[in-house]
């Protein structure tokens, strides 16, 4: 009986650590301090020929005008943004980056490529990142609710008639996914999702399986750790689950090559979505990589698919 008593005693004290470190590894971010005038650009060999570009996009944003915004989220957090108008009434792309990115560095080029195609960007810093409070990354499920309080901004900021796109990257691909099914104004012309995964468990086991971990064992613990330590329960929602109800226009687009995101992730996504859509597969781009390595064609693909909704809300 000692035994089982001391081995209980162990499963006990070890489930609440093991899910702490699990929590730490995947959800908790510690603030950041750098230099204002350090340039962040992504690691790895397939962003390398791309950095002159993306240094340059990040100093051409730098000195573009732009506003300074913030709202409030649901639980308390000051969340920032910054506004760059092409023109006065053109439809603003609400723009979301990734997973333990940033706006300047994951959104990089995407002013520009706002701009090129007549739109406004809102480049928002999602919770934990930049200028915005929070220290929990919770894979879409706290920040889609933010990206809901970014629309009623914008309709109280900028008017009652504006035209919005919810546009994301990563993991802020499927924070507009999420967000795509809710009750979304008329206001909102659609959703451009690149490169996002079909729900946070798809993504994390993926990410377990590389680890060399056995995803069945070690994702309780993790599900478990956003729990206990991080107040949210991880699978609340899911990007493909709000396709379901989406009622908004979807264009997805994914890199061929993407290791980080698997492809198959925003196939099933499309095949969840249940209203008008297109699927844009790039071929030899990795993540995140669609707009660097085929600019014309992607700026041709956006043009097209919301072609029909500008024109409708003139």
């Amino acid at each position: 009986m000692m035994v089982i008593g001391l081995a209980l005693i162990t499963l006990c004290l070890a489930v609440p650590g093991i899910s702490y470190i699990c929590f730490r590894m995947g959800f908790y971010a510690p603030r950041k301090k750098g230099s204002d005038d350090a340039i962040d650009l992504p690691d790895g060999e397939i962003y390398e020929k791309f950095w002159d570009s993306m240094r340059q996009w990040i100093q051409e944003t730098r000195a573009t005008p732009h506003e300074e915004v913030s709202i409030r989220s649901f639980d308390g957090l000051n969340l920032w943004g910054k506004y760059y108008e092409y023109a006065p009434g053109a439809p603003i792309e609400l723009m979301f980056h990734g997973y333990r990115g940033s706006a300047e560095r994951d959104l990089c080029g995407g002013m520009q490529r706002c701009f090129q195609l007549g739109h406004s960007a809102l480049i928002v810093d999602q919770r934990c990142s930049g200028r915005s409070d929070g220290n929990v990354i919770t894979f879409g499920v706290n920040e889609h609710k933010d990206c809901l309080r970014w629309i009623d901004f914008a309709l109280a900021h900028f008017g009652p008639d504006v035209k919005l796109i919810l546009t994301g990257m990563s993991m802020g691909a499927a924070t507009v996914l999420m967000a795509g099914g809710k009750d979304l104004p008329d206001n909102v012309m659609g959703i451009l999702a690149d490169c996002g995964y079909s729900s946070a468990k798809e993504i994390i086991l993926e990410t377990i399986r590389k680890m060399g971990l056995p995803p069945k064992l070690v994702y309780p613990f993790v599900k478990l750790g956003a729990r206990l330590y991080g107040h949210f329960e991880l699978e609340e929602t899911a990007p493909a689950e709000a396709m379901e109800r989406c009622k908004v226009p979807v264009i997805f687009f994914h890199g061929e090559a993407d290791d980080y995101v698997p492809c198959w992730m925003s196939e099933k996504n499309y095949d969840a979505c249940q209203s008008r859509k297109q699927l844009v597969l790039v071929p030899g781009a990795g993540h995140g990589l669609s707009y660097p390595v085929a600019p014309a064609e992607y700026l041709k693909q956006v043009r097209q698919f919301f072609h029909t909704e500008e024109k409708q809300m003139q």
